[in-house]
């Protein structure tokens, strides 16, 4: 089974607060708004250099973006916004609607996901809960 792994869970993993395991590494996925997030936050320096090869090497989905995923990130921003959660990232809406199009659970570290999954197809997981299921 694959996962796509947000960018709050791979900020977690380079600042050092947690490590993954091989096991997870294996089934993780990544798209372009999350490549583009977190390529744009790394120093310039020889450790994020090699981190930047390795995370590259991640299948990439949902690439090229069909233009019926950015109306349906726009739709989760808008039923969001009717159910009373306030999404503090449209990209977050995108990333969730490429999850839904693909049928891939995404693990986070951020409440918007948790919000989304609450209305929609969503399947999230934060960290902690898949590194119990993984135990």
């Amino acid at each position: 089974m694959s996962i796509l792994v947000d960018t709050s869970v791979w900020i977690e993993w380079l600042n050092g607060k947690s490590r993954p395991n091989q096991e997870l590494l294996e089934s993780v996925v990544v798209c372009g708004p999350i490549l583009q997030e977190v390529l744009q936050g790394l120093k310039n320096s020889p450790p994020a250099k090699a981190f930047k090869e390795s995370f590259l090497q991640f299948p990439v989905i949902c690439d090229p973006l069909p233009s019926m995923i950015y109306r349906q990130a726009a739709d989760l921003y808008r039923q969001s916004r009717q159910k009373g959660y306030t999404v503090r990232s449209s990209i977050d809406c995108l990333i969730a609607a490429i999850a839904i199009e693909c049928s891939i659970p995404v693990v986070h570290q951020d409440r918007d996901f948790s919000n989304i999954s609450k209305f929609s197809a969503l399947e999230s997981k934060t960290l902690a809960d898949l590194q119990k299921q993984l135990k």
